[in-house]
């Protein structure tokens, strides 16, 4: 590797232009423009099929868009009759625009009105790269002789719109737009806009493509502030980005040129493009939502629209892909989920709408993920809080806190061991298994209570090994006379240390009571079990006996 061989590519906009810096979040949606169709399609490695592009499209249709870039008509025979078929089918909605791209050469802008024949509404979008690089290397063309390609090319889509049927728009990029002096860039702009003359009625996109990441972000930013400042006719001009994301900062890019004055972003699902791919559209509209903006797009059931993409462009929406991954709100941390668990804790206790719940930047339910499934995540590094909130929130389960921390040691030796992470069920299964009505080696198969001046009498009978035994006894309560029982009846001296119960509701046979026992044995060391039951009074007598079994299998 050698430094030596790079210099910086890119130019500064003259001047000072740092307003952008003054603004601390965006305030409105952009327009959007999707290229999935387009550049999303050309860097497939298996371009999509007629029928793909159309699920696709009416996919993009419902999330929202109302500017859809559907392809190069001009360079493609699938792509003209894609095209072709949204007209002829009346597949375009009133209020949605379709976008198709061309060079500035003739006969590709022929044959692109000829696609676009009919379409009640369709956006011209035609560029000519202007960048150093691209005069001197590939056209070996001189500055002038650059500009008067976008201003032929100007001036035929103006001509040709006015005889082919149709509703048009123009768009023009000066492709490579980060790879070119600022004040050529505009030049060549406004000289294309002298041709167009945009107004009231003929709104005008001018586009500046981060064809290739060239700068750190603000220096994006200044130019796109440089060039907004300077554009003629700006008040008819939509100003329009079209980043891709070379190093890595793309949504950076955009939404500081947002900032800066931009009117419009194109972009792809996911950030699908060429090379490391376009702005991603999901990260930068659900990050405008994440702040309290409208975004405009509807995310409201990502996993439907992951599976589309995934479906129709055979590639894979990456795990920790910004709030579309399927890990993206996962806490597998202890700490992270119990601080997740005592947020949500808080959220209900204080009825609170506004969102404030810790390591989730948004409700994953306003995206159709949920809490049990994808927040909470057991493996060998989860916590209690984690754990308790997974059981509680997917089986009304709620443990007192200690019998919680014994619980997470049982299953993240069972993660551990497995080497894999646990699901729900397999949280309840080791709670049954360890903990709930746990009858072995020793069951009450019977008990009778009587209430006593001074508390209540038992007769518990007790069945272990196959024998019962009768056992009657005295307490201040009817959990305390079967205590004293069972401590009769075995001989065992043990402290009753904790003891909790709430009800569960169930789907079908409205609610069962659940009890928590903790017992203290003469070391010191505590055993738990859980009972349920109809009546609360069985259910605490199955988690004592359960709590006892565990502490006599230790011995």
């Amino acid at each position: 590797m050698d430094t030596r061989k790079y210099s910086i590519g890119y130019y500064p906009a003259p001047g000072s232009h740092y307003k952008w810096v003054q603004k601390d979040h965006i305030e409105k949606a952009p327009q959007w423009c999707s290229v999935d169709l387009r550049d999303g399609n050309q860097s497939l490695v298996i371009p999509m099929s007629l029928e793909e592009k159309l699920e696709f499209y009416h996919m993009l249709l419902r999330v929202g868009f109302k500017e859809i870039e559907v392809g190069f008509p001009a360079a493609s025979e699938t792509e003209y009759e894609f095209l072709r078929t949204l007209i002829e089918n009346n597949m375009i909605p009133k209020d949605v625009s379709v976008q198709v791209l061309t060079q500035c050469r003739e006969h590709i802008i022929r044959k692109t009105f000829d696609a676009c024949k009919g379409a009640p509404s369709a956006i011209i979008h035609f560029y000519n790269s202007v960048s150093v690089a691209q005069r001197e290397q590939v056209f070996r063309k001189s500055k002038e002789e650059i500009k008067q390609i976008a201003i032929e090319g100007a001036q035929l889509v103006k001509r040709l719109a006015s005889e082919y049927e149709g509703n048009f728009r123009f768009e023009y990029s000066p492709e490579s737009f980060t790879g070119t002096e600022p004040e050529y860039a505009l030049e060549v702009c406004n000289a294309v806009l002298d041709v167009l003359e945009p107004s009231e009625n003929n709104n005008v996109i001018i586009n500046l493509p981060v064809t290739v990441e060239m700068s750190m972000p603000h220096v994006y930013a200044s130019q796109v502030e440089y060039i907004s400042e300077n554009l003629k006719y700006r008040e008819h001009v939509t100003l329009s980005l079209h980043p891709h994301n070379d190093r890595g900062t793309g949504v950076a890019d955009t939404e500081l040129a947002l900032l800066a004055g931009a009117d419009r972003v194109e972009g792809t699902l996911f950030g699908n493009g060429e090379r490391t791919g376009n702005v991603d559209i999901v990260t930068l509209a659900m990050n405008m939502y994440s702040h309290g903006v409208d975004p405009m797009l509807d995310f409201s059931d990502m996993p439907a629209i992951c599976k589309t993409y995934e479906d129709c462009t055979r590639m894979h929406v990456y795990e920790r892909s910004p709030y579309a991954g399927a890990l993206v709100f996962a806490a597998f941390s202890g700490s992270h989920q119990d601080a997740i668990a005592k947020g949500m804790t808080w959220r209900k206790e204080k009825n609170l709408y506004q969102w404030t719940v810790p390591y989730l930047p948004v409700d994953p339910r306003d995206i159709n993920r949920t809490y049990d499934a994808d927040v909470i995540r057991v493996n060998s590094q989860s916590g209690k809080g984690g754990i308790g909130y997974l059981l509680e929130q997917a089986y009304g389960y709620i443990l007192p806190p200690k019998m919680r921390e014994h619980l997470s040691y049982q299953c993240k030796a069972v993660s551990d061991h497995d080497h894999r992470e646990l699901k729900a069920e397999d949280v309840l299964a080791i709670f049954m298994d360890s903990y709930l009505n746990i009858r072995s080696p020793l069951a009450i198969s019977d008990m009778h209570f009587t209430p006593t001046d001074n508390g209540v009498e038992a007769i518990v009978t007790f069945l272990r090994h196959g024998r019962e035994a009768t056992v009657q006894s005295t307490g201040n309560g009817s959990l305390d006379a079967v205590s004293n029982a069972l401590k009769d009846y075995t001989g065992k001296h043990y402290t009753l240390k904790v003891y909790t119960e709430h009800s569960v509701q169930e789907r079908s046979s409205g609610s069962t009571a659940a009890a928590y026992i903790g017992l203290e044995n003469e070391s010191g060391i505590m055993s738990w079990g859980a009972g349920t039951d109809t009546d609360i009074i069985k259910a605490s007598a199955n988690a004592l006996i359960g709590a006892f079994n565990n502490m006599t299998s230790k011995e």
